[in-house]
């Protein structure tokens, strides 16, 4: 099924209309000259390490400890990165190397 000319533009404009509307809500909403309300503080503060720790239980989530390489590879994977990271402090250096050891892992060892 192909969709219409007009149909394309509607899409388009909706498309384009939702990234601006969320780029732009933010600085109406809380502009510059206003002190920002501390729960919005609050939730700067918390919610990278929720959303971080979310990632962690979505990963190792269907893991099956007791088949298979009973997590070995995820649980290295996931050691080299906090690893990296309490090390270097370099968030790029410790997921592209997690992600790559995993890889490795999952390719020619298990």
């Amino acid at each position: 099924m192909t969709m219409s000319i007009v149909e394309q533009v509607i899409t388009i404009g909706v498309i384009v209309a939702g990234t601006m509307l969320t780029r732009y809500i933010p600085f109406i909403v809380f502009p510059p000259g206003r002190p920002t309300p501390r729960y919005i503080q609050y939730l700067g503060k918390v919610l990278p390490s929720a959303t971080l720790g979310l990632l962690v239980i979505f990963s190792v989530k269907d893991v099956n400890f007791t088949a298979g390489s009973h997590g070995v590879p995820e649980l290295l994977a996931m050691a080299i990165v906090a690893f990296l990271h309490l090390w270097k402090r370099n968030m790029l250096l410790s997921i592209a190397s997690g992600t790559v050891l995993y890889m490795f892992l999952i390719q020619f060892v298990f």
